[in-house]
């Protein structure tokens, strides 16, 4: 979403993640379905949660501020019913972290309700927000979502159909979607596939969709496939239709996904990520091995490629580091000096474990190079020989315009730094990045594969404001 807000300490993080489940009998409630599977995607969104259901033609919703659980305790639940339902997290890369922005969104209108929910970010939201307003449309929001929405609600009189055509072929950017209207649950993703999107089956009671393969296995159901780039699935009573809105596209998947963002036990366009990331820390073994004797990895997405670091090199893999689950992710925190007290709080390390070796520690990326930084200092405070720095994604030299809430470019480490020069300015005694190749092939890949690789590359699959 345009508005970057680049406050996490690491510098990285996704801004969403959305769910949507449809079952059979109208009789059945999906929202405890939702909730389930809204807090196995809490990772990709802890500024705000929301479910809204559809339940005899009216659609409900209830949204607030924090995490699942806080959002939605039993009275909460008790209060929104409907046997088609979709819920979201969110991180706010468009707009204030208030709960005017928290999702889903829902318009009502003489032709029926539609709530949508949507992760992503539209390149073209300033021109179309300012189309609708000269209609005649008003906003509550700062969120790009509510764009989409009020599309679709102007369309609607065209039917369902066409209405989201008319609206997936006007906006631009990257966008997994979940719409539900009084009778039915829709899904779409961006032509070139850049946000995950991914549909199952709950046995022979309904369907499901979300970001994550991990969200339909905590629901109880079973992965199908992915939603492909350009495709729309419509579910109602009917069954499950679908249809593709966009001519052949170049598949473009985010990258980031597989090295950070995704649950580690989530299936991502057929790739396994826990096995792409111990893949990554193989290659990135070959490619850049150093002398340890201790193997450690960054909590969490750190930990599998550190693991396959040191199958490949034959060095042992110790835990090394521990990270505090309880205080959250630190993107919260507005200034650079509360950033780095969060770092001291979030991680400690087992000092008889590092004491006296030489250590490897492995780190899914650098962007602003606080965490790294800090993380080498408390590693040589706790009495390690020497510290070296491995990284199981290419230098983040450029921002992400299609949903990951990167810094500005003049405060990534790596824009128009050598490594050299990085290694220097995190203090570690030495350090290497895996190759683009090296990423791609850890993905199953060439170079012909369709990933995102924006961030390290400065190419994108569709055209963004302010690039060449």
């Amino acid at each position: 979403m345009k508005f970057l807000n680049a406050s996490d300490e690491s510098g990285l993080r996704e801004e969403c993640g959305v769910i949507g489940v449809f079952l059979k009998d109208e009789e059945k409630d999906a929202v405890p379905l939702i909730y389930r599977g809204l807090l196995s995607l809490q990772h990709r969104g802890q500024e705000s949660a929301g479910i809204a259901a559809a339940k005899n033609k009216v659609i409900e919703l209830r949204k607030g501020m924090g995490l699942v659980s806080e959002v939605f305790g039993q009275a909460s639940l008790e209060n929104v019913k409907g046997s088609a339902a979709i819920g979201h997290v969110r991180y706010s890369t468009a707009g204030a972290s208030i709960i005017d922005n928290a999702q889903p969104f829902v318009s009502r209108f003489k032709l029926g309700s539609i709530a949508v929910a949507h992760n992503g970010t539209l390149t073209n939201a300033d021109v179309v927000r300012e189309l609708l307003e000269d209609s005649g449309i008003g906003f509550t929001s700062s969120s790009d979502s509510e764009v989409i929405i009020n599309l679709i609600a102007k369309n609607y009189r065209k039917g369902l159909e066409r209405a989201l055509t008319d609206t997936i072929q006007f906006i631009k950017g990257s966008y997994a979607l979940v719409v539900l209207t009084d009778d039915a649950l829709v899904a779409a993703r961006d032509p070139n596939g850049i946000r995950p999107l991914c549909l199952g089956a709950l046995g022979d009671r309904g369907w499901i969709v979300a970001s994550e393969s991990c969200a339909i296995d905590e629901a109880g159901g079973a992965l199908l496939r992915d939603v492909e780039p350009g495709e729309v699935v419509i579910i109602n009573g009917e069954g499950l239709h679908s249809f593709t809105f966009s001519e052949k596209t170049t598949r473009a998947v985010c990258a980031f996904e597989f090295v950070y963002f995704a649950r580690p036990d989530s299936i991502i366009d057929k790739v396994d990520v826990y096995g792409a990331r111990i893949r990554a820390g193989k290659i990135l073994a070959r490619e850049s091995p150093a002398p340890a004797d201790l193997v450690i990895g960054v909590p969490d997405s750190g930990v599998p490629a550190a693991i396959g670091y040191g199958q490949a090199l034959g060095v042992p893999y110790g835990l090394g580091i521990v990270k505090n689950k309880y205080i959250g992710r630190t993107f919260i925190s507005p200034s650079q000096a509360l950033r780095e007290k969060a770092v001291l709080t979030k991680h400690n390390v087992i000092a008889s474990e590092v004491r006296g070796k030489r250590v490897v520690i492995i780190d899914d990326s650098i962007v602003r190079g606080t965490t790294s930084k800090r993380l080498v200092a408390i590693l040589r405070g706790a009495g390690a020989k020497e510290v070296h720095m491995r990284v199981c994604s290419p230098p983040v030299c450029c921002p992400c315009y299609f949903g990951i809430d990167t810094p500005h470019r003049k405060d990534l480490i790596s824009n128009g730094a050598s490594v050299q020069r990085v290694c220097q300015s995190i203090g570690a005694d030495s350090l290497a990045f895996i190759s683009v190749e090296g990423l791609l092939e850890s993905l199953d890949g060439g170079p012909e594969a369709g990933y995102c690789l924006g961030c390290f590359t400065g190419e994108y699959p569709i055209p963004v404001p302010g690039e060449g």
